[in-house]
């Protein structure tokens, strides 16, 4: 590149040959000069016009000045919309692991005030460093993953517990007459009619005739009929194996297929079939074997968690095929 320089007052002219290298430098030189004293013309203009009051520098600050506040304005309320947005999700989400929980201390027999009441807390006091947005931000998205987590953990007991009491309700743990003394017992026995000895297959509960019989647990009637022993007759199906009778009816209330709840009347005493006076004979039944009701009536008034039924339903199930022997 070729410049060429006229002096008029001296009247002669000089001609400069710069090359690439030397006009790339010339042009990167005089760029940074005028940064910089566009720079020093920006600081000392506004520092000057805004200490001195300067009307027009003082509103080019100040249009600044409320520039940048609007940004950061604008920033921290979409950041807080965004916490609003996670809060509400929370809040709902508390919400439903509330009542879940409601429903489980309920299943599992827990008064819910007991999980409502705030936990103690204390300690000397340590301070730290200000909580920042980020901070904020990320003991939110532990809160919520915290939340889901026992969400689900509490799903998953309220299933098992809910199967539990289902499970309770249809084993025979209550007693089929409110009132009503115990008169002969599971076992062994001198037959009161024939005056030998014999297997009792149940319990014998002496109550005065019309008494009310009432259902040992849940269940579907798969018998009512009249027995020649058994008299007016009703056997109760529980399922897994689990069978209920009630025998010696003065009177029958439901029919097969029907569904009985737990403690619902079925029937009332009587002294029909082979019986020698007013009674309810009361059997349980696991694979069509005879049990012992006084085991699961036991085990109904010990507790009414499913452990206990369920060891119950073992020792049930492991002596399913065993009868009884005389000793």
């Amino acid at each position: 590149m070729h410049l060429i320089i006229t002096d008029a007052w001296l009247a002669r002219t000089r001609a400069i040959h710069l090359s690439g290298t030397k006009l790339l430098l010339s042009v990167v030189v005089a760029s940074l000069v005028l940064m910089l004293v566009a720079a020093g013309l920006y600081h000392w203009v506004f520092l000057k016009g805004a200490r001195e009051g300067w009307p027009i520098i003082g509103s080019l600050v100040r249009l600044v000045v409320k520039d940048e506040f609007d940004q950061r304005d604008r920033f921290m309320r979409e950041n807080l919309d965004v916490m609003a947005r996670k809060l509400g999700d929370m809040q709902a989400k508390m919400m439903q692991l509330e009542a879940l929980g409601e429903r489980v201390s309920g299943l599992a027999g827990v008064n819910p005030e007991e999980i409502k009441r705030r936990p103690g807390q204390g300690g000397a006091l340590v301070s730290g460093r200000t909580l920042s947005l980020d901070d904020l931000q990320a003991t939110l998205r532990d809160l919520e993953e915290l939340t889901d987590q026992r969400t689900d953990f509490l799903t998953v007991i309220e299933s098992r517990l809910f199967d539990l009491k289902v499970l309770g309700m249809m084993v025979p743990t209550q007693r089929p007459v409110a009132a009503g003394d115990l008169g002969s017992a599971f076992g062994w026995r001198i037959d009161p009619i024939t005056g030998g000895s014999a297997l009792h297959t149940g319990l014998d509960y002496q109550a005065d005739v019309g008494t009310a019989i009432l259902a040992a647990a849940g269940g579907v009637v798969v018998t009512q009929e009249f027995h020649s022993a058994y008299g007016n007759m009703v056997e109760v199906d529980h399922g897994n194996d689990l069978v209920t009778r009630y025998a010696h009816a003065s009177k029958v209330l439901v029919k097969k297929g029907d569904l009985v709840k737990r403690g619902q009347k079925i029937a009332e005493v009587g002294t029909t079939g082979r019986s020698t006076g007013p009674h309810l004979h009361f059997e349980v039944l696991v694979q069509g074997v005879p049990q012992n009701p006084q085991k699961f009536l036991a085990a109904g008034q010990a507790a009414a968690g499913g452990a206990v039924v369920s060891s119950v339903l073992n020792f049930a199930g492991q002596t399913a095929k065993r009868l009884p022997r005389r000793r």
